[in-house]
């Protein structure tokens, strides 16, 4: 498992009875997990005088309570500053987690010695995308929420990005792409994180099982003769991260590169367990 435990603005407190409690900055919030299926005693101070508590539904969804939590705040990750607010279904604006491969892909753009563009699809508020930045990379965002792409054009301010190389684009990504092949643009990196169900500008549906691989095997026709490597994130259940591997060696085999998956966690700092957070798997140019 790849952990991302290099954070000290962000940390998960402790994990019981289907909630996980976090500090984020200053700020303490509990929240529904559907991992944490154990149980046990919540005697930190924290799970009854939490800032922010998302009850979920019995019939979907839920609902905020909050406690003395502002309406915005501000955490960071190393160099990059990130605006956190509580939204729809529990969200913060940040999977934390995430992290670990914002390291990994600022070490493969650091010492690729040349220019790197990437691209990173369904970008959201854009955790890779200014990773990926901050490392001296030119990059392309995109992602179908105009908020979410302004949100991301926020944080890129709050981190010192603002005069980046980065593209800001309010795109579907599958249409985004296929524009892409026809005006003949490549990129050396590419980051997706796609969700498990949506619908594009047409009502097309989008079903990460049926969808995923023919949209790997579209993205790969953007590589340079050259790429650095190839990230995808799930947080599909059943999507493990051997079907990562099979997936990406599959759809780039005419390249010379490696495959990794694993699962992604976070450390409970009470317990000292890692909380399953998703899977990712990475290919990478092979050394010659």
């Amino acid at each position: 498992m790849w952990i991302a435990d290099n954070w000290t603005d962000y940390e998960v407190l402790d994990t019981s009875g289907g909630e996980k409690l976090e500090r984020w900055g200053n700020f303490l919030l509990i929240r529904p997990d559907p991992q944490v299926i154990w149980g046990t005693p919540k005697t930190l101070p924290g799970w009854k005088k939490p800032n922010g508590h998302y009850h979920r539904s019995q019939k979907g969804g839920g609902e905020w309570e909050f406690f003395d939590l502002p309406q915005q705040w501000n955490i960071s990750y190393r160099e990059l500053t990130f605006q956190l607010k509580p939204f729809s279904f529990k969200h913060t604006g940040l999977f934390p987690e995430q992290a670990v491969n914002w390291d990994w892909m600022q070490g493969k753009i650091q010492s690729a010695g040349r220019p790197v563009k990437v691209l990173n699809l369904f970008a959201y508020t854009g955790g890779a995308t200014l990773a990926a930045a901050k490392a001296g990379a030119a990059v392309t965002h995109v992602d179908a929420s105009k908020g979410m792409v302004g949100w991301a054009r926020e944080n890129a301010r709050s981190s010192g990005l603002s005069e980046a190389p980065i593209r800001w684009l309010v795109d579907d990504c599958v249409k985004f792409v296929e524009r892409e092949i026809r005006r003949g643009n490549h990129y050396d990196a590419i980051i997706m994180d796609p969700p498990s169900y949506g619908r594009g500008p047409k009502g097309e549906i989008w079903k990460i099982e049926d969808s995923i691989y023919p949209f790997i095997g579209l993205c790969a026709k953007l590589l340079s003769p050259d790429p650095l490597f190839f990230l995808v994130n799930s947080y599909t259940t059943g999507l493990a991260p051997a079907v990562l591997t099979y997936m990406l060696s599959t759809a780039l085999k005419s390249f010379h590169g490696t495959v990794d998956s694993q699962e992604i966690g976070l450390p409970v700092t009470s317990t000292g367990l890692v909380l399953p957070c998703g899977a990712s798997g990475r290919w990478e140019c092979k050394k010659i």
